[in-house]
């Protein structure tokens, strides 16, 4: 049985795999972000993860037989990524993993996200071979070229994405103008959803990057104009969407034949996904594990032990 953490800016997370069996079991929960706010500082996060992760591992029930933890210690897998929040999550793993015996494995919170992707659509394999990645957010908007590696088992480059705001800040600062609570997605799509426009904008895409600055003029003026919030809010998930589309389109002439995985909490997004139901070769994360959860970082752990 392995433990996998996982403390971002965003959800306290804790996951179990049983290696012998491939049972697994993700619990997780959001971060308060008072009303009107549009996320956490830092120093507040941490202290929640604090507060919240015995309540969210003791969902995961007593796990017998346990053989290594897993945890994300930083947003990407560079020399000087980090965030202060994941140390919540990695003072868990290491005490852990000093209590029970076992070895604790570190990785980045963007490297859990495509190992849970890939496991959601029974692609684990996908790690042996090169693809593409999107890594759709609040904090991230990043396609990511990911090929096989000897020492990292998920090895990504990024060579495309957002310029400035990421696709899931634009998503909440769009909700929380509205009145609706952050994290905003869940709310706006469901407010979208009461819409049948079909009205977007498409931001320009040179190569495979792209600003996403100019949507957010745009639907705070569809605000001040007094359309509608189901159209608005329409308006703002058809337009990321739509940008994305036209960035993956662009990839898949630079890397033709590689398969496409998008996760990430804006992935979940219906309206996002409806714009990728004809291309092939695309792959959505599945079973709930499109947004923040530790079991990638249990599944990491799993396939270095392997090793």
């Amino acid at each position: 049985m392995i433990l996998g953490l996982d403390t971002s800016n965003y959800k306290t997370s804790a996951a179990s795999f049983d290696e012998r069996t491939g049972a697994w079991r993700s619990e997780g929960r959001f971060l308060d972000v008072e009303q009107g706010k549009l996320g956490l500082r830092q120093s507040e996060a941490l202290f929640q993860h604090v507060k919240r992760l015995p309540e969210v591992v003791s969902r995961l029930g007593a796990l017998e037989g346990l053989t290594a933890v897993g945890c994300s210690d930083k947003p990407r897998e560079l020399e000087d990524s980090y965030m202060p929040c994941f140390l919540a999550g990695v003072s868990v793993a290491q005490s852990v993993g000093s209590l029970a015996g076992v070895p604790v494995y570190h990785f980045s919170h963007q490297q859990g996200h495509i190992a849970s992707a890939l496991f959601s659509v029974y692609r684990l394999d996908l790690i042996r071979q090169p693809f593409l990645a999107w890594h759709l957010s609040g904090g991230t908007t990043e396609l990511l070229l990911v090929e096989p590696d000897e020492n990292v088992l998920v090895k990504a480059r990024i060579i495309g994405g957002t310029t400035d705001i990421s696709a899931g800040q634009a998503i909440d600062r769009c909700g929380v103008a509205l009145g609706m609570m952050f994290p905003a997605g869940k709310y706006v799509e469901q407010e979208a959803l009461l819409s049948e426009k079909a009205d977007c904008f498409t931001a320009k895409v040179n190569d495979c990057y792209f600003s996403l600055s100019g949507l957010e003029n745009k639907f705070m003026g569809l605000m001040s104009a007094g359309e509608s919030r189901s159209d608005i809010c329409r308006f703002t998930l058809r337009s990321v969407g739509s940008t994305i589309h036209k960035a993956s389109v662009n990839a898949r002439k630079k890397y033709p034949g590689l398969p496409i995985l998008i996760s990430g909490g804006v992935s979940v997004c219906s309206i996002v996904q409806d714009f990728f139901r004809d291309m092939p070769d695309v792959f959505f994360a599945q079973k709930g594990l499109g947004g923040d959860n530790a079991l990638g970082a249990a599944l990491l752990a799993h396939l270095v032990m392997k090793k």
